[in-house]
């Protein structure tokens, strides 16, 4: 899959689709967490114009969203 260009927001906006709620926000960066089976992923977002292609690939990793999932949610 290619990684498409987005915001912070963009990507927050996605995120919230796959019911992640913002928990904080501190500066240039949100916080965001999601309850799965009693664990609770937590993702940090920074709020650029333009996600870098790695933190982008990271931070749909740490969500445990596989890239089908990701690209419904877009």
């Amino acid at each position: 899959m290619e990684l498409p260009q987005i915001s912070g927001f963009e990507l927050i906006k996605i995120l919230h689709k796959a019911s992640f709620i913002v928990v904080r926000r501190k500066g240039s960066h949100v916080r965001l967490e999601k309850r799965v089976d009693g664990n609770i992923i937590k993702l940090t977002v920074p709020l650029h114009n333009r996600l870098k292609k790695g933190t982008l690939a990271r931070i749909i990793k740490d969500s445990k969203l596989s890239e089908e999932e990701f690209e419904k949610l877009i």
